[in-house]
């Protein structure tokens, strides 16, 4: 028995993928337009000094795992199986199989792997998380996010909508949540390349400031609002939430950061940007989620040494009362994890067109982490797996929400 026809005793007899191994062997579907390929011991090495998630990410990070085809397709056709759950005689015959081949051979994880040091969610710690996933390359975040250049999850009017229509959408959907009109003051906190800011300085004459830790978004935020004459209205600073020194905001868009924030700094931040409120201010949260509080709220060992280190997800119920407990009233909630499925299949697409530029611009294995973590997000969402949700909350006036009977917002 070859290597290659291990995987149909593992994941089973039905799954449509090929397989394929260095030493020659075939098994699966043979022919199939998705083929999984292990190209070299060192794969073997990688699963055998970190089984699961970790070890499967370092063998196709480092080329020694390889998919052929559609990542997405090849994740969705694979079934989600630990070793635990194989039966006890497999277990021991794939161990006893396994020992004939030379993945012993000693392998260090890849150089891009991401191990923050210092106190979690500490200011230092957290700039240095921020700068490690967004000052890649402002280059290859325009190739896979497009002209609207916001990586958050899109609004979708229709699913036959643009990437860019359905950014926009998002953007304006927050704008009437927060109930923006021209002259009012809008603090965007995790502001990424500004999208916000001047959607709400060229549409609704609004006063925005937005902070984000990344030097480069800050930069390319800038350059964008000078060219389009906005500086009158709109800034971008690279600079912490925590440090903004302005108060007394009519309304706060934090679209994309809570992830960053950490479960135990959760209530502070809430209760921060309470403080940065007149009354009657509101707050819009968008965020990724878990699909309930069950969930642990550190990410996997793949997204937390390479895509976002320190992320952490709660569930909306946990958000809902952590805000409320915080000095706000929540007035909607919605949930989006469909959109967002629909923007990372919009992400993927434009990674997989720019692919040889991508990987001139950060390097292979950088563009191959995006290809690989892009697609199974997108997968997450479709599973229900994680979600993303809206919350507005209002700072009370006394007791005046100074909010309408109904949402006038509904796109």
């Amino acid at each position: 028995m070859g290597l290659a026809e291990l995987f149909p005793r593992i994941l089973g007899q039905d799954v449509p993928v090929e397989f394929r191994a260095y030493d020659g062997s075939r098994a699966g579907r043979l022919g199939s337009d998705l083929a999984l390929e292990v190209r070299s011991p060192l794969a073997l090495s990688h699963l055998a000094r970190s089984p699961g998630e970790l070890g499967l990410a370092r063998a196709y990070v480092t080329g020694h795992l390889e998919v052929r085809g559609d990542m997405y397709e090849a994740l969705a056709a694979l079934p989600s199986l630990a070793l635990e759950d194989l039966p006890p005689k497999l277990r021991l015959e794939l161990a006893a199989k396994l020992a004939g081949y030379r993945f012993w051979w000693p392998v260090r994880p890849p150089e891009i792997e991401e191990r923050p040091r210092g106190l979690r969610h500490s200011k230092s710690r957290d700039k240095s998380s921020v700068s490690y996933h967004y000052d890649v390359s402002n280059r290859f975040y325009e190739w896979v996010l497009g002209p609207s250049m916001t990586y958050t999850c899109a609004v979708f009017p229709e699913r036959s909508s643009t990437l860019e229509e359905a950014q926009f959408t998002k953007h304006d959907l927050v704008a009437r949540k927060l109930g923006l009109s021209e002259g009012m003051r809008l603090l965007d906190v995790g502001c990424g390349w500004g999208g916000m800011v001047v959607h709400a300085a060229e549409r609704y004459g609004v006063r925005a400031l937005g902070v984000t830790l990344s030097r480069q978004q800050a930069q390319w935020a800038q350059k964008v609002i000078a060219e389009r004459g906005l500086a009158d209205l709109a800034e971008v600073r690279h600079l912490d939430y925590r440090d903004v020194p302005e108060g007394e905001f009519d309304a706060i868009s934090s679209i994309g950061l809570a992830e960053h924030v950490g479960e135990g700094q959760l209530p502070g931040y809430f209760r921060l940007l309470r403080d940065k409120l007149r009354p009657g201010g509101r707050l819009l949260n968008h965020c990724i989620t878990r699909p309930d509080g069950t969930y642990a709220a550190k990410a996997g060992k793949f997204i937390s040494r390479y895509v976002f280190p320190d992320g952490e997800l709660e569930g909306p119920g946990d958000l809902v009362s952590m805000m409320n407990d915080n000095g706000f009233e929540v007035r909607h909630e919605e949930n989006l994890r469909e959109h967002y499925a629909l923007t990372l299949a919009g992400w993927c697409r434009n990674l997989e067109e720019h692919w040889d530029e991508a990987v001139e611009e950060v390097g292979r294995a950088r563009a191959r982490v995006w290809r690989l973590y892009m697609a199974a997000c997108r997968l997450g969402f479709e599973l229900n797996n994680i979600q993303l949700h809206q919350l507005l909350g209002v700072k009370l006036d006394g007791a005046d929400a100074h909010m309408p009977l109904r949402p006038a917002w509904r796109i």
